[in-house]
């Protein structure tokens, strides 16, 4: 294919020297980023407290509006959080499961929001999470039949986290919607790198970071609430950002009825700097062309890896699978520490295997590397000098 994105490769010091393999975890950082948090500092050394009125108190959902077009959503619609866990939490605290105690998952879900929905049977629900059979993909009709008439609402990751397969959030949602239950979309793995219109696929809570697909860097966490549901809702994990009057600092609370309802205390400022060129640039190349590039480039992976013998934890179908491919070999583990020694970025999960994530900066040469440099690794027993355990993976 005519790769035009490559032209973008200059914006990103780190693959100068890089075989970065890894926006599925940390996208790389765009050189322009760091004008962007000297801008933070610079303010804040200039201005002081006078910052707030100024500039900082409207970023939470100004920055939000750079995120806005990816997912079809408004302007205002789209507010920060410090991190996706604390957003499903927000939106869990709007619910007492009273009527509908019922919550369906699945067991591909991220497991910080699978422990936080366990958290929830304190209060009264009961959790259906609907099985894998494959450890790659969680059948849609199983979702389907497990929500009914006491079901408070789905919460699924629009795409898995170790296999990238994309749930079919829309009839999921359709038959949601038609028991009157709400869909609450955790987009992580999604937005950057797949095309979202959250209106299209029914969703009525979607929330993601800017760490991944978005390189945004840390600390960065979307969160958009369809507007006509909002006034019923009522979060009790909430704070005075939240309040009609915040500097009337009335012990009453009375809640706005916009995506303003659902912050609590200060934002994560640094980091709404940090993520603005990233989503720039995503902006400027459009979602549709880094899915293009995105499908060409897990094709590659897999037909290379398949050709070596290497069994992938991935979709087939790829209109049914995001930006990653997982590599399945033995010695998993130590091999890609072993990449990473090699400046082949990448990462290992455990059930998936070797998680190799191209975005629209990588070359289709980079991916034969990685997948030769596998081979090589194996054939000459380099894994094993990288046997020590360490904490991150």
């Amino acid at each position: 294919m005519n790769d035009h994105l490559l032209k973008y490769r200059e914006r990103f010091p780190i693959l100068a020297r890089t075989n970065y393999l890894i926006s599925n975890s940390l996208g790389a950082m765009p050189a322009e980023t760091h004008d962007a948090v000297q801008e933070y500092t610079k303010i804040w050394e200039d201005r002081g407290v006078r910052a707030w009125e100024e500039k900082w108190w409207e970023m939470v959902t100004g920055a939000g509006n750079l995120v806005a077009p990816l997912l079809g959503a408004g302007e205002g619609e789209v507010a920060f959080m410090p991190n996706v866990t604390t957003s499903h939490a927000i939106i869990f605290s709007a619910f007492d499961y009273r009527d509908r105690p019922k919550v369906v998952t699945d067991e591909m879900h991220f497991p910080s929001v699978l422990y936080l929905l366990k958290g929830q049977e304190g209060l009264g629900a009961e959790i259906e999470v609907v099985p894998s059979e494959d450890g790659i993909s969680v059948d849609t009709e199983k979702i389907v039949a497990a929500i009914d008439e006491k079901t408070a609402y789905v919460n699924i990751s629009h795409v898995l986290f170790k296999s990238a397969y994309i749930h079919d959030v829309k009839s999921i949602a359709e038959k949601a919607h038609e028991c009157g239950a709400l869909v609450i979309i955790d987009g992580y793995q999604a937005v950057g790198t797949v095309p979202v219109d959250v209106h299209d696929i029914g969703a009525d809570v979607y929330m993601g970071g800017c760490l991944k697909w978005l390189c945004g860097g840390p600390g960065s966490a979307f969160l958009w609430v369809r507007p006509d549901i909002i006034p019923e809702l009522k979060p009790r994990f909430t704070g005075w950002f939240s309040h009609t009057d915040p500097f009337a600092f009335d012990t009453t609370h009375e809640q706005r009825e916009d995506i303003w309802k659902f912050l609590n205390g200060t934002p994560p400022i640094p980091a709404l700097y940090a993520i603005q060129p990233g989503l720039r640039i995503i902006n400027e190349i459009g979602a549709a062309a880094i899915r293009e590039k995105s499908m060409h480039q897990t094709k590659n992976l897999i037909e290379l890896a398949e050709a070596k013998g290497y069994k992938c934890n991935a979709p087939a179908d790829p209109e049914r699978r995001g930006g990653t491919v997982a590599v399945d070999v033995e010695h998993a583990r130590e091999i890609s520490k072993a990449l990473k020694a090699r400046e082949i970025i990448c990462d290992f999960r455990v059930g998936a295997g070797i998680r190799l994530s191209p975005h629209f900066y990588n070359t289709d040469s980079e991916l034969e590397d990685a997948v030769n440099a596998i081979a090589d690794i194996l054939e000459t027993g380099e894994w094993k000098n990288f046997s020590s355990a360490s904490t991150v993976t």
